[in-house]
């Protein structure tokens, strides 16, 4: 029973947000207390689920909001003009290449495995070209979520860590087998990227223009840019990613700690310092908040056991004379999936259920984490409601959550699909 209203919850979510009834944070709220209430439990007892939940992602929320506030500061200061102006130098006003950019840098940058960083690094550099160029922004939001996904599947991405540590392997089992199917994603995104790029060059045409970033900015803006202190914006942000990528200081802390220095040495002054933070209060507010108000919904539905019922509703629909099929049909419900589960709930609670099925089958085990990481919060990620990433990437990008999703997820999909086609072919999975 509680499976039902775990599905009805996740449903009902979904059906609010798509249709624009509910704002994504009061669904996220509002949604798993009505139907906690309905399936018994007391408001004491919602209250521990949420709280728990609120506990887990408070590091991420911190992350997020100072993170923000560190790329924000950046932003105004000017460090990313050098890299626009060059940008656009290159693209000259094509937006097919622009996009292809655009995917191919996101893929570059993306190589730490940190969807958090990657999207403010590269959406930090790319929404004033696609505002300038007056590109579609769901495509921004499109082929930056597209470009992490087959690059997510990195052993030392938080996701991979998680497959890897269930299935008690290591990469040299759970990813090499992979990298074929990783190739043929990569090729797949940078296909979406062209009909993309293509679409828009037919709509726009190639705008030859010189591009200054500084004519584009208010007097405010002009105010604030620190040209003289990008050499130090510069230093003090490569060592933030490579300190963050190194794990050397939790990350949240880092961010504090970096946002700071970047306030005070850019803006000594607290009047401009204010400038900044009010300039940028309500994305950080926005991004900040969906985070503890997802922490909400991921506390009940785990706290609940719905999720844990949900899995093994999943589990008893697979027929046991199709039994072969177990890896193929995990790799292509991963992408879905990432819409019902957080990685933790889908890696630490039905994998390890497909996982032993797997083996009274006969069938290696492993094979199950590999078909999993084909889209199971790696391509799905940026467009789950249940990651606060995802919520950074559609805020930075300015546009709608479920817009966002509608534009992406057949496209996502197909990243998936195509993955698990080459892993059939190339033997990490068998049928």
């Amino acid at each position: 029973m509680l499976s039902i209203f775990g599905f009805a919850t996740i449903f009902i979510f979904l059906v609010l947000i798509m249709t624009k009834k509910m704002s994504v944070m009061t669904a996220l709220v509002i949604t798993p207390i009505i139907f906690g209430l309905i399936a018994g439990f007391s408001p004491k007892e919602l209250g521990e689920f949420a709280i728990t939940g609120i506990k887990q992602v408070a590091p991420t929320g911190i992350l997020l909001m100072f993170a923000v506030l560190y790329f924000a500061t950046m932003l105004d200061a000017g460090l990313f003009d050098p890299v626009i102006a060059a940008i656009i130098k290159s693209v000259k006003g094509d937006p097919l290449k622009v996009i292809l950019g655009t995917a191919i840098l996101t893929m570059i940058v993306h190589l730490d495995g940190d969807g958090t960083a990657t999207f403010m690094i590269v959406l930090s550099a790319f929404l004033p070209i696609y505002k300038q160029l007056k590109i579609n922004r769901l495509i921004l939001s499109s082929i930056v979520a597209l470009s992490v996904g087959p690059m997510h599947l990195v052993p030392w991405s938080g996701t991979s860590a998680r497959a890897i540590s269930v299935m008690k392997s290591d990469a040299v089992h759970i990813f090499n087998p992979n990298v074929p199917a990783i190739i043929g994603g990569i090729l797949w995104v940078l296909f979406v990227a062209y009909i993309f790029g293509k679409k828009e060059r037919n709509r726009l045409g190639i705008i030859d223009f010189q591009y200054n970033h500084q004519e584009n900015l208010s007097e405010e803006q002009q105010g604030l840019r620190r040209p003289k202190l990008i050499i130090f914006n510069s230093i003090l942000t490569i060592s933030l990613i490579v300190a963050l990528m190194k794990g050397w200081i939790p990350a949240s802390v880092l961010f504090v700690v970096a946002s700071m220095v970047a306030l005070l040495v850019n803006y000594p002054k607290l009047a401009d310092q204010q400038k900044v933070m009010k300039g940028h209060g309500t994305n950080i507010f926005m991004v900040s908040s969906m985070i503890f108000a997802a922490g909400i919904f991921s506390g009940i539905l785990t706290g609940s056991k719905m999720i844990e019922e949900m899995a093994n509703a999943l589990v008893a629909l697979i027929p046991q004379t199709h039994a072969n099929w177990l890896p193929a049909i995990t790799a292509f419900t991963s992408l879905p999936a990432s819409i019902l589960f957080t990685p933790d709930a889908y890696y630490f609670g039905v994998v390890p259920i497909l996982s032993q099925t797997a083996t009274q089958f006969g069938i290696d085990q492993l094979e199950i984490g590999r078909a999993a990481l084909l889209g199971q919060m790696t391509v799905g990620f940026p467009i789950s409601p249940l990651t606060a990433s995802t919520f950074l990437l559609v805020g930075l990008s300015e546009v709608d959550l479920g817009e966002h999703q509608r534009h992406t997820f057949k496209w996502a999909w197909g990243t998936t699909i195509v993955m698990t086609v080459i892993a059939i072919l190339t033997g990490s999975l068998h049928i």
